[in-house]
Parts: C-alpha cells; structure tokens; sequence
C-alpha cells in the first residue's frame, strides 16, 4: 500500500478556503425563516428543484406565523414535486407551531438539531448563512466523497468525516466543509476532472495513496 505523506491540513487546505470564501450556498433564501424551510425541503431533493418551488411556498406562507396558522395538507399544492413532501410539510408546520415568530429560531446546534427534520448537516447550513458561531462542519453528500478522496477521512459515515475534519483543521477553517461540497459540484464529481483540481498535490485519491493505492474509486 502506498504511504500518504504527512499532511498538514491547515495549510493544505488553504487554497480550496480562499476559491470559495463566503461564496452563498446553492439554496436560495432572503432570511433564516426561509433557509430553515428549504433546508428542510432539500433533503434528498436537488437545490435546483426547491429554488424553483420555494418562491410560490414564500409568497402563501411569508413567515413563521404564517405557517404556524397552516395545517400540513395546506402546504402540499406548493412542495408536492419534493420527495417527502407529506412528511415535510409536517415537519415545518410543527417547527412553526414550536417556534411560533422568527426570532425565535434558534442559532445553535442544540436547539436546531431539537426540531423535527433537521439534523447537523442541515444545523451547520443555516448557521452559516446566519453567520452564527460555527459548531460544526457541513457534511453533504458531495463532501461524503470528496473528504475521503481528499484524504482526510476513511470513513463513508458523515458523523465521523464531520469529526476527522474538525480534529485536522482549526475551528476558524471548518467552512472548509461548505468548501468541499463547491469543490465536488464543481471539480471533484463522481467522474473527477483531476487535472483542473487545486488539490491534487495533496489529494490521496490523484496521488494512489493510502486506500486509494489498489486502484481509484469514484
């Protein structure tokens, strides 16, 4: 098997930071109302898809009241394309119920994890866009591939590659998780476009090392 180099990821990871600093994630959203919501809907479903829904969504239910007034079934007509829509339009009316005005959305992990449909990928999502102290590191499903190819995680589970980045890399560089999930929309994809990848110095899977030595996986 092919040794990997010691990598030092605060460093090496510099490069990937700086090409999308601050860049707006692919879901759009004027407020944290309305992030919340399409990070809900997303879930298994493509950003492009609830871009396309979500503005019809925000003109019937503008905020958190509004949807706290509604019942699931009222949401169907406008999220029926979504998969999961039945079980989602529960989920956002009771966390409109729960929370019941937007300022009371909450901004840590604690209690964004606390509501119905939202785990820690989606906790990280909305706190970046709230700009809200970082907790953790986005783990989708491009980071799912990118960060073991990459080299910093062996592992397939998004609990354990969250936990392998935020030990290598210091907390004021865990965006570095919104970082890989451009960089897999963008360069390192299920049929990587390696000789354009500003990683690929130090990327285990270009260089054959470690569990990529026996033959390249996508």
């Amino acid at each position: 098997m092919a040794k990997a180099p010691k990598i030092e990821w605060k460093e090496a990871i510099k490069p990937l930071l700086k090409k999308y600093k601050d860049k707006k994630h692919p879901l759009d959203a004027r407020n944290v109302y309305e992030m919340l919501v399409v990070v809900v809907l997303s879930a298994q479903s493509t950003d492009d898809l609830i871009n396309q829904i979500s503005p019809k969504l925000f003109e019937a239910f503008p905020d958190i009241p509004a949807l706290a007034k509604a019942e699931p079934e009222m949401l169907w007509p406008y999220i029926i394309k979504v998969r999961g829509s039945k079980k989602k339009a529960e989920w956002l009316v009771r966390i409109a119920k729960e929370i019941k005005i937007d300022k009371n959305i909450p901004l840590s992990m604690e209690g964004l994890v606390a509501l119905p449909g939202i785990g820690r990928k989606s906790a990280n999502v909305i706190m970046r866009y709230a700009k809200a102290p970082v907790e953790g590191v986005i783990v989708d499903i491009h980071v799912l591939r990118v960060a073991p190819r990459l080299g910093i995680s062996e592992s397939e589970k998004a609990e354990k590659i969250e936990e392998d980045i935020m030990e290598v890399l210091p907390e004021n560089e865990w965006d570095a998780g919104m970082a890989m999930s451009f960089h897999g929309r963008e360069i390192c994809r299920p049929k990587p476009l390696c000789p354009e990848c500003i990683m690929k110095s130090v990327c285990a899977y270009y260089n054959g090392w470690g569990m990529w030595s026996k033959g390249k996986k996508s």
